[in-house]
């Protein structure tokens, strides 16, 4: 899985893991979460986006739908309201469902089980995927999960979490554009303690748990993605010098993500266009995770 703060960096990382051929990449965000979920952190992040919880008693039918899935359901069920409509994605949704409730059949009604197959049978049902018979894992992305690293690490112990990481200015300002954009100190609290959480879980599940900043990644894509794939047991392919969609390369991120154009300049003036003010207030509020993230000198005022 792939986790990452609004707008950090998560839609891009997840695009240039796309083409690699021993990868089954969900094709947008794999938002696993239900309203099952219940905890501590329920009141700062959307149940979406939490790694799932589900009833004992739920049919396979039940379990299915229980997945919010939101981008791959409506891109399936009603596409010309989607934001993907004009990808070229062919798989119904009818027959997506079938093959979870088949497979569901001869597997015990495990967290684990549950989601493996939600995957399994999203590939499977994909009549137009790229393959190469290489593919021995499948990737998602949903962000903030981290915050549920070790659960996803306890139901899959042989999994990684790749946690990407981005400077707060350029994450804010970029969450400004939404229709309904975080305040900023709600955004600048959630960052840091985002932030904190995954540095715990990389000491606690090193060589599983991994953080990578978005930075490094649009800096020198070759050594970020290289050093990568060799913590996750990968080959190295050229196709992880740029984003993808399906194998077919992408210009520009956008809609998989509100970072169109992955690059430093880019990534840098997203940041100018705050005011000294917001600036200054998310430093004061993320100072500590600057430091141990290599920001304290990022800011430019």
């Amino acid at each position: 899985m792939i986790s990452a703060m609004y707008e950090n960096g998560g839609n891009t990382t997840h695009r240039f893991l796309d083409g690699h051929p021993e990868l089954f990449v969900y094709p947008f965000e794999s938002q696993l979460g239900n309203s099952v979920v219940m905890d501590f952190m329920s009141s700062m992040f959307p149940y979406k986006y939490r790694w799932p919880d589900f009833p004992t008693a739920a049919s396979a039918e039940e379990l299915f739908e229980m997945f919010f899935d939101e981008e791959m359901k409506t891109r399936t069920r009603v596409p010309h309201v989607s934001k993907f409509r004009d990808a070229d994605l062919q798989i119904v949704e009818k027959e997506r469902k079938e093959i979870f409730v088949g497979l569901m059949k001869d597997s015990p009604m495990v967290r684990a089980d549950i989601i493996y197959n939600f995957f399994n049978a999203s590939f499977k049902s994909w009549k137009n995927i790229q393959k190469t018979s290489k593919e021995k894992a499948f990737v998602g992305y949903s962000p903030i999960i981290g915050i549920d690293g070790e659960k996803i690490l306890t139901d899959f112990p042989d999994g990684h979490v790749i946690h990407v990481v981005r400077n707060p200015w350029s994450g804010y300002s970029d969450t400004k554009k939404r229709p309904y954009p975080l305040p900023l100190k709600r955004y600048a609290w959630s960052w840091s303690f985002l932030q904190h959480m995954a540095i715990i879980f990389e000491k606690r599940f090193a060589g599983h748990f991994h953080v990578l900043r978005f930075e490094d990644l649009v800096t020198d894509p070759k050594k970020a993605m290289s050093d990568l794939v060799v913590k996750l047991g990968l080959s190295y392919s050229d196709t992880l010098l740029y984003p993808s969609w399906n194998g077919t390369k992408l210009e520009k991120v956008y809609p998989w993500g509100t970072i169109r154009i992955p690059t430093p300049e880019v990534n840098i003036a997203t940041m100018n266009e705050l005011t000294k003010e917001e600036k200054l207030e998310i430093r004061s509020i993320t100072s500590v995770m600057l430091e141990r993230l290599g920001y304290e000198n990022f800011l430019q005022l």
